[in-house]
C-alpha cells in the first residue's frame, strides 16, 4: 500500500516542472517515504530513488527521507539484513538531493541526539556530510564553518576520559569522533593550502579552519589527560588528534610558534577574525593548551628555533602557565604544573634575573602554586605544587629571591606557606653567609627590612598561636640561627639586628 501510494505521488509529480511543486507535494512524499520504510518495503524504496525518471523529483524531495534512513541505522541491529540497503540509499540520496537542503538537514539530525548516540551520529554522518559540502558551488567557507561549529558544540557534550582505561574503552566514542574529525577537515585544510592565489573565499575558509582548531584545543584537548611522552605515547588517540591540529594550524599559515608568541601582545595575527564574545574567552585556554601540548608533550617542539633561551621562552610562557593554574580543574592546573617545570628545568640555578619579576605573571604564578599547595584535595598536586615552587625559588637571582619571599610574605596568609617562605630565607642568609660576594641581600641592611616581616606577629597580640605555630616556629628556629651562627667578629646580621625593634 505504501509503495503505490509513494508511485502514485512521484507519477503526479513527474509531469510538473521543478518550480510548480507544491509544499504538500513534499509532505505527501514524505510521509509516503517513512510508511515504505516502517513496513521494510526498503529495496523497493531503493528502486524508486534509483529510477533515472525520478531524478528530478529526489533531487528537490529526497532530502526528507534522510532523517528517517539515519534513525533506522541509528535504531536496527546491526545485523539486520537490511542494513546495507539503508546505506545504499543514504548514498543515493547523499548524491542526488540538492546539496543545501541536504546539508541543514544533516547537521540538524547531528544536533537531534544526546549521551552516547551523539558519537553514533557523528561517526555516521561525517563522510556524507564532507560529500555534501564539496558539492557546494558557493558559500562553501560559511558551510564548512557550520558544520564544525555544530561538529564541535556536540562533541564538546561528551566526557572527556582521564585515564587509560577509559581512552581505550571510548565508552562516549570521543577519541573515534575525533579521528574521524580530522579526516573530515583534512580536504578542507588541502583546499586552503592549494590555493596559491588567496582568494576571499580560501580566506574565509582559512578563518573558519582556524576557528575549529582554536575550540579543538581547549575542548577536548585542554582537559584530556595525556601519558609521559614516549614511544608508545604516539599511539594514544588524543594525542594523535592533538598533532593533527597542530599540524593544520602550520599548514594553513598558523605555525605554533607565531600562535604562542603573539599570546599577551596588544596586537595579535587574529586580531582581523570575527570571532564571537565567547571565542575570544576561549583564546586564552586554547593557546595555553597549545604551549602546553608543544613544550611538555613534545609536539611538532622540532619546528621551535634553536636560537631561544630558556628565560625567552619562559617568558612567553609564563603568561600561559598562568592561564592554566587560574583554572579550577586538576587535569588543567596540572597542565600549568607541568609546562612550568618543563620551562624551569632548561634554567640553571640562580640564573633568572630579579627584572623578569617585574612582569606581572613572573608574581602571580608562585601566587598560584601556594593557591594549589593549600587548596588542591589531592596529595600529589599539593606536593607537586610545593616542588614546583622550591624549583622556581632556586632559579631566581639573590634580589629575585628577596622580591619574591617579601611578596609572598605578605600575601599567602597560610602559616605553612610562610614556614616554607622563612625556612627559604633561612638557607639564603646561610649562603650568603658563607660566601665572600653576594651577600647584600641577605644580609645587613636589607635583611633586617625583611626580618621585619618575618618576625611580625599578624595580628600582633591576638595572634592565634596555635594557628600560626607553623610560621612562629619557622621565625623563633631563624632567629636561633642567626644568634647561632652570625660570628661576633664578622658581625653582619647582628650589628644592625641589634638596632630594630621586634615586635
Amino acid at each position: 500500500m505504501a509503495v503505490e501510494e509513494l508511485q502514485s505521488i512521484i507519477k503526479r509529480c513527474q509531469i510538473l516542472e521543478e518550480q510548480d511543486f507544491k509544499e504538500e507535494d513534499f509532505g505527501l512524499f514524505q510521509l509516503a517515504g517513512q510508511r515504505c520504510l516502517d513496513e521494510g518495503h526498503i529495496d523497493q524504496l531503493v528502486e524508486i530513488i534509483q529510477n533515472e525518471k525520478n531524478k528530478v523529483i529526489v533531487k528537490n524531495m529526497g532530502w526528507n527521507l534522510v532523517g528517517p534512513v539515519v534513525r533506522c541505522l541509528l535504531w536496527n541491529d546491526k545485523e539486520d539484513d537490511k542494513r546495507k540497503y539503508y546505506f545504499l540509499m543514504l548514498d543515493v540520496l547523499v548524491k542526488l538531493c540538492n546539496p543545501k537542503e541536504l546539508l541543514l538537514g544533516l547537521l540538524e539530525l547531528i544536533e537531534e541526539p544526546s549521551g552516547k548516540q551523539i558519537s553514533q551520529i557523528i561517526l555516521l554522518l561525517l563522510q556524507p556530510l564532507q560529500t555534501v559540502i564539496q558539492k557546494l558551488r558557493k558559500n562553501k567557507a560559511y558551510s564548512v564553518g557550520l558544520a564544525l561549529s555544530t561538529l564541535w558544540s556536540q562533541l564538546s557534550l561528551l566526557p572527556v576520559p582521564c585515564s587509560e582505561e577509559q581512552v581505550r574503552a571510548d565508552d562516549h566514542g570521543l577519541c573515534r569522533c575525533c579521528k574521524a574529525l580530522t579526516e573530515f577537515a583534512q580536504p578542507f585544510v588541502e583546499e586552503v593550502t592549494a590555493d596559491k592565489e588567496n582568494s576571499m573565499e580560501n580566506e574565509k575558509l582559512k578563518d573558519e579552519l582556524l576557528k575549529f582548531c582554536f575550540k579543538s584545543l581547549k575542548c577536548p584537548l585542554l582537559t584530556a589527560q595525556f601519558p609521559e611522552p614516549s614511544e608508545e605515547a604516539g599511539n594514544d588517540p588524543l594525542r594523535c588528534f592533538a598533532s593533527e591540529i597542530i599540524g593544520f594550524l602550520s599548514a594553513i599559515g598558523y605555525p605554533f610558534p607565531k600562535m604562542i608568541f603573539n599570546h599577551g601582545r596588544k596586537k595579535k595575527t587574529w586580531d582581523y577574525l570575527e570571532f564571537e564574545e565567547e571565542e575570544h574567552k576561549q583564546l586564552s585556554d586554547s593557546l595555553a593548551s597549545l604551549a602546553y601540548l608543544v613544550f611538555v608533550q613534545g609536539i611538532s617542539i622540532d619546528q621551535l628555533p634553536m636560537v631561544l633561551s630558556p628565560s625567552y621562552l619562559l617568558q612567553f610562557n609564563m603568561g600561559h602557565i598562568q592561564v592554566l593554574l587560574q583554572r579550577t580543574e586538576e587535569s588543567v592546573f596540572s597542565k600549568g604544573l607541568d609546562l612550568l617545570e618543563n620551562g624551569l628545568l632548561r634554567l640553571e640555578d640562580n640564573s633568572l634575573l630579579h627584572q623578569y619579576l617585574e612582569i606581572k605573571s613572573f608574581l602571580t604564578v608562585p601566587q598560584g602554586l601556594v593557591k594549589i599547595m593549600t587548596l588542591c584535595p589531592t596529595e600529589t598536586l599539593r606536593k607537586k605544587g610545593l616542588a614546583v615552587l622550591q624549583l622556581y625559588i632556586n632559579k631566581l637571582e639573590s634580589q629575585g629571591k628577596y622580591t619574591l619571599f617579601r611578596c609572598l610574605l605578605n600575601t599567602s596568609n597560610h602559616s605553612g606557606v610562610e614556614a616554607f617562605i622563612i625556612q627559604n630565607i633561612k638557607n639564603q642568609i646561610d649562603v650568603s653567609l658563607k660566601r665572600t660576594h653576594d651577600n647584600k641581600w641577605f644580609t645587613g641592611p636589607q635583611l633586617i627590612s625583611l626580618l621585619d616581616l618575618v618576625l611580625l606577629l599578624p595580628e600582633g597580640a591576638e595572634t592565634d598561636l596555635l594557628q600560626n605555630s607553623d610560621r612562629i616556629m619557622a621565625s623563633l628556629n631563624l632567629l636561633r640561627y642567626l644568634v647561632i651562627k652570625d660570628n661576633e667578629n664578622d658581625n653582619q646580621v647582628s650589628e644592625n639586628f641589634e638596632k630594630q625593634t621586634i615586635v
